[in-house]
């Protein structure tokens, strides 16, 4: 393993699975006796009143951090109310996405003193893969600009062989080569998420595939997920 690991999680969506899939990483690799640490640089519906309700607060109690606004803050320096995409979220409050400061904060991922040789940083995407961010950038091109490595998250429902086809195709073509495809079972799946995940990978024999069958929500889902460590070829 190198001594510091960058894996981005990004989704075919909103809304699909990707903070399970950053907290359950987390816990997997602790428990592994791995050091890790997730951002989540961008996160719209933000609420400093209950910050353990949000993607943020959840990622930080998958480390057994009590979720607070400067614990939320260090890990998401870019925070909006509105849930809604971000470049519109910023907007709404008179604010704008300094693309190249979020490229850099990325790439310059703030380390405790005492983290030890070997590290592991989870970065949760906003969003799906081609979500705005300003005027003129996408998730796309914020992954583009970086040196980790990209994992998908993708839903079981009605559509998402197209979309997770579509996202891989879209990051093809801008020569990012996911590591591995997560497919999370949706509420309203059609059909088994076996079967789903089957059909993705028939089209996509290159790329690795994990499933999350349906979980029934608790105060730690992320502990329910089955083993995703393996994706990460550590």
């Amino acid at each position: 393993m190198n001594p510091i690991r960058t894996f981005f999680i990004t989704a075919t969506g909103t809304g699909v699975g990707k903070t399970l899939v950053s907290a359950a990483l987390c816990h997997q690799l602790l428990s592994r006796g791995i050091s890790v640490q997730p951002f989540k640089p961008i996160i719209s519906g933000y609420t400093e009143d209950h910050p353990e309700n949000t993607d943020s607060g959840i990622l930080l109690q998958s480390m057994g951090i009590k979720p607070c606004h400067e614990e939320v803050s260090r890990i998401s320096p870019w925070r909006f109310t509105a849930p809604i995409s971000p470049d519109m979220a910023a907007e709404k409050e008179g604010r704008r996405i300094n693309f190249q400061k979020l490229v850099q904060f990325s790439l310059n991922l703030p380390v405790e003193a005492n983290t030890p040789n070997q590290h592991v940083n989870i970065i949760e995407g906003v969003g799906g893969a081609m979500v705005p961010l300003d005027d003129r950038h996408t998730v796309m091109d914020w992954m583009a600009n970086l040196q980790a490595d990209v994992l998908v998250v993708a839903g079981s429902y009605l559509g998402t062989i197209s979309h997770t086809l579509t996202t891989i195709s879209a990051m093809n073509h801008r020569h990012i080569k996911p590591i591995g495809i997560v497919v999370s079972e949706s509420q309203d799946s059609p059909v088994p998420v076996k079967l789903t995940t089957e059909t993705i990978a028939r089209f996509l024999p290159e790329i690795p595939m994990a499933t999350i069958p349906r979980i029934i929500p608790s105060g730690a889902i992320w502990k329910d997920v089955p083993d995703l460590l393996k994706l990460l070829k550590l």
